[in-house]
């Protein structure tokens, strides 16, 4: 049974960085799709960023420039490096890998 766990949230200040993990529990070489997705108190989940097996990245309007998404086949982990964080970034961010959910990180950008 595949497990994914999130990793690396927490409490930052307005402009700050974060970096999340995605450990997967199976090997990822040939997945051929990794996301990151973030809900918010009262809205639905939406797509953060996502990664294919060949390196190519695709990410939400409201997070290009700032985020950016990366895999380690070897290490069977996802990455997501959070720069130039806003309050509105504020969410649950979930890690989706072969169907599988994680559990979520919080992350909260506040003064």
């Amino acid at each position: 049974q595949v497990q994914v766990a999130e990793s690396g949230g927490g409490l930052v200040q307005p402009g700050g960085s974060l970096r999340l993990s995605c450990a997967v529990s199976v090997s990822i070489f040939g997945v051929y799709k990794m996301d990151w997705y973030r809900q918010a108190p009262g809205k639905q989940r939406e797509l953060v960023a996502a990664i294919t097996s060949g390196g190519y990245t695709n990410y939400g309007d409201s997070v290009k420039g700032r985020f950016t998404i990366s895999r380690d086949n070897g290490k069977n982990m996802a990455y997501l490096q959070m720069n130039s964080l806003k309050p509105e970034d504020t969410a649950v961010y979930y890690c989706h890998c072969l169907g599988t959910w994680g559990q979520g990180t919080q992350v909260t950008v506040s003064s």
